[in-house]
C-alpha cells in the first residue's frame, strides 16, 4: 500500500515521505479499513506518541494522521459491532500507525458508522475537531443553556465546532481570532467577535466557560474573566492559569462511538457545518501540508479518488 511516513522529528512536514509498504493485518478486536479520506493536524509531529510507543520505545518510521473515513475490509478475532463492507469514520489510536495510508488496522471501538449520505471527505474532517469540542464543552465544561462561552480560534477547525455546538446548546458565544477571522467566526454562529490583534479581552466582562486552544498569555488573560464557579477548558497541555473560584481542566480527546454518531447526525440534519480548509490527493499531501500551515480549516487528504 501507499503511505506517508515520518522519520525525523526536527524536519516537520518537510520530512514526510510517500512510500510503498505492507498492508496491515487485523489483530484481536481490530478491523482493517480501506481509507478513503484522512484528516491531519500539523501539531501531530510534535506529539510524543508520533515517535514512541506506549512503552516509550522509539517508533519510527511512523505513519501520521489519526482521523479517517473509509470502508471495513477485514475483521480481527473477537471484533463486534462492525461488518465487512461497512462505511465508517473515527479516531485512530495515538500510538499506532495512522491514517495517511491506503489501509489501517485499528480497534473497532474507535470507529462509528458513517451514513451513506455523508461524504468521506466530510467524515474524515469530524473526529478530532468534533470530539474535542463536544468533550470540552459537555463532559469537562458541563455547559448549560444560558451560559456564556469564550471560544478562542473560532474560525479554526476546533473553534468553529465549539461555536456551533455551544450555540445549539443555548449558550451566548464570543469568538476570538485574528482580524481576518471575524467574518468566518460570525458565519459559524458567534454572537460577538474579539480581534486578538486589536481588541481588549478585558472589555467583554465575565464569562462562564473559556475554551482555550492557544495557551500562554491569552489563556492567563482569559482565566481572569471567568466568574465564580466557571471553567477554563484547555487542549494545549496543563493549564498555566486557574480562574479564581473556578475550575481549570486540560484534556486529551478520546474516541467515543456514541459521540461520533451524535456529531455526524448534526451534520446530516444541517445543525453542524464542518470546516474544511484544503482537500488534496495522497500523492500531493506532503506539498499540501507544507503550503497549508496557515489555513484555518481542516486539511483533508482524499486517499482514494
Amino acid at each position: 500500500m501507499k503511505a506517508i511516513i515520518v522519520t525525523n522529528q526536527s524536519a516537520g512536514t518537510a520530512g514526510m515521505t510517500l512510500v510503498e509498504g505492507p498492508k496491515p493485518h487485523a489483530a484481536i478486536n481490530d478491523v482493517v479499513v480501506q481509507v478513503h479520506a484522512s484528516g491531519f493536524v500539523p501539531t501531530e509531529l510534535e506529539w510524543p506518541s508520533t515517535w514512541t510507543d506506549r512503552r516509550d520505545q522509539a517508533h519510527t518510521p511512523s505513519i501520521p494522521g489519526h482521523e479517517l473515513a473509509g470502508v471495513v475490509i477485514a475483521l480481527g478475532y473477537g471484533t463486534t459491532g462492525l461488518s465487512v463492507g461497512q462505511r465508517v469514520f473515527g479516531l485512530a489510536d495515538w500510538y499506532r500507525d495512522g491514517t495517511l495510508a491506503e489501509y489501517i488496522a485499528m480497534e473497532a471501538r474507535n470507529l462509528a458508522p458513517l451514513p451513506g449520505d455523508v461524504d468521506f471527505t466530510v467524515g474524515a474532517s469530524l473526529p478530532i475537531s468534533g470530539l474535542t469540542a463536544w468533550q470540552g464543552l459537555f463532559q469537562h465544561g458541563r455547559l448549560q443553556a444560558g451560559q456564556s462561552v469564550l471560544a478562542h480560534g473560532a474560525a479554526g477547525a476546533v473553534g468553529s465546532m465549539v461555536t456551533q455546538l455551544a450555540r445549539e446548546a443555548g449558550a451566548y458565544v464570543i469568538g476570538t481570532g485574528r482580524t481576518a477571522d471575524r467574518q468566518k467566526a460570525l458565519e459559524f454562529g458567534a454572537n460577538e467577535f474579539v480581534d486578538l490583534e486589536n481588541d481588549a479581552l478585558s472589555d467583554i466582562g465575565s464569562i462562564d466557560l473559556v475554551f482555550d486552544v492557544i495557551g500562554g498569555d491569552i489563556q492567563k488573560r482569559s482565566a481572569a474573566l471567568i466568574r465564580a464557579g466557571g471553567t477554563l477548558v484547555t487542549v494545549v497541555g496543563p493549564a498555566e492559569a486557574r480562574p479564581a473560584g473556578g475550575l481549570a481542566v486540560d484534556f486529551v480527546v478520546e474516541s467515543d462511538r456514541a459521540q461520533l454518531s451524535e456529531i455526524v447526525q448534526r451534520v446530516r440534519d444541517g445543525r453542524l457545518r464542518t470546516n474544511i480548509g484544503k482537500v488534496s490527493a495522497l500523492d500531493e499531501a506532503v506539498a499540501t501540508f507544507i503550503a497549508s500551515e496557515r489555513h484555518t480549516g481542516k486539511t483533508v487528504i482524499r486517499v482514494r479518488p
